[in-house]
């Protein structure tokens, strides 16, 4: 979704920055469901002042024509905060569901995950 401005998959590194989404893969329309971002969740990323995750963003785009929306922000702070953000969504239709990292020193990052609607 993001192009050129984040790290390609394959970068050195990307155990610790790449953003992994939890989700359902199938979820009822309307309905809410959790959604978890984590960061580091194959190899944790050291969070100290001088090498840390600044944020977490997460997007969802619905199939088709669609516009892109944004569904939540989270600005951490180096050293005491963990590089995850846990929410409940909902949505109407299928498509996928976007999430963007950033890290002080190794840039952006990004992941996608598909949802179905039922």
């Amino acid at each position: 979704m993001f192009g050129d401005l984040v790290n390609p998959p394959d970068r050195e590194g990307k155990e610790k920055h790449v953003p992994v989404i939890v989700a359902p893969d199938r979820v009822k329309k309307g309905e809410w469901f959790d959604v978890e971002v984590i960061v580091g969740k194959e190899m944790a990323h050291p969070n100290t002042l001088e090498h840390h995750i600044e944020g977490i963003s997460i997007f969802y785009k619905e199939d088709g024509n669609k516009p892109v929306y944004r569904v939540a922000d989270l600005t951490a702070f180096p050293v005491h905060a963990d590089s995850r953000i846990r929410l409940r969504m909902r949505v109407d239709s299928a498509g996928y569901i976007h999430a963007l990292s950033s890290c002080n020193i190794h840039g952006l990052w990004e992941s996608e995950k598909r949802i179905e609607v039922e």
